[in-house]
């Protein structure tokens, strides 16, 4: 399996309480990888797939320190190193609720368009492609996500997207995206960016609606479960898995992880769906955006 977006550094800050504005907030800050490209990938390599990363990152300690991680968790890293760029950085505020980023994309605005093809073009017949949605999201790196799509087009590889982000979705537009994604074998969102891209209704019918640009469509809702539509007429509901939530950090690239690695492997959307909120859960019963070091069976 083959990811592309970005890798990043974390820098999670956990208050203890609201933010005091003008003064001083206690806090648990830790740091470490981050990325929702590099967070699936670390994830899929959990769940014991064999997973490429294609991303960008600076000529510094960073970067260096980001590949090292990711390589140590099992993940095949194709990553570019750009000289006089920073790797990009993430400061998330989180909470058991809810989480906040501030965002310096750095070197993943420099992904190349030409890295991209020919790592694609070198998979193996059969494998499948997920994209980060953050690609297609920036300016400067949008070039390597249609990049990436046009190259698993030319080999005849599966396609999924993760929408990313509702704020810069709504900055690009529901219509340029949904284009750019268009005839996606899976395309994920959580309900914030299935009310950009679809307007507002249920999950259900946004995700019948999207399926006009993806062959399948699941809308993530957090502790309310999952929904998948398909073109086929297919519409399942999944359950999440209950669990004392620590962190959100991560939660939907665990759950693509685990729904990617189950569908990949021939299980149905049911199954699929069951695979996500598994490794969803874990992902919110632990503090950070990445699995521990011991995989799963």
């Amino acid at each position: 399996m083959i990811v592309v977006g970005d890798l990043v550094t974390d820098v999670l800050v956990e208050q203890n309480g609201p933010i005091q504005v003008g003064s001083d907030t206690d806090a648990a800050i830790r740091v470490g990888g981050g990325g929702q490209a590099a967070n699936t990938a670390a994830w899929l390599a959990h769940a014991r797939q064999e997973v490429t990363l294609i991303a960008a990152i600076g000529d510094d300690v960073a970067g260096r320190e980001r590949v090292a991680e990711l390589e140590e968790a099992g993940v095949h890293c194709a990553v570019r190193v750009h000289p006089g760029t920073a790797t990009g950085s993430v400061v998330v505020l989180t909470g058991p609720a809810e989480r906040t980023m501030i965002t310096d994309r750095g070197a993943s605005q420099l992904l190349d368009p030409e890295h991209v093809t020919a790592v694609v073009a070198g998979a193996p017949p059969g494998s499948h492609l997920h994209l980060s949605g953050y690609p297609l999201l920036h300016a400067g790196s949008r070039a390597a996500g249609l990049a990436a799509l046009a190259a698993a087009a030319g080999r005849g590889l599966t396609v999924s997207v993760d929408a990313a982000s509702a704020a810069p979705l709504r900055a690009v537009g529901a219509a340029a995206f949904l284009d750019w994604v268009r005839d996606a074998d899976l395309l994920l969102c959580n309900q914030d960016e299935a009310d950009v891209l679809a307007g507002p209704g249920t999950a259900t019918d946004q995700a019948a609606r999207m399926t006009a640009h993806a062959r399948n469509v699941v809308v993530k809702q957090g502790a309310a479960g999952a929904f998948w539509c398909g073109r086929d007429g297919v519409a399942v509901s999944g359950a999440a898995s209950r669990v004392p939530m620590k962190d959100p950090t991560g939660a939907g690239d665990a759950f693509a992880a685990g729904l990617l690695a189950a569908w990949f492997s021939g299980a149905g959307p049911e199954a699929a769906l069951a695979a996500g909120a598994a490794l969803g859960a874990a992902a919110v019963a632990r503090i950070g955006a990445r699995p521990g070091h011991s995989p799963v069976h």
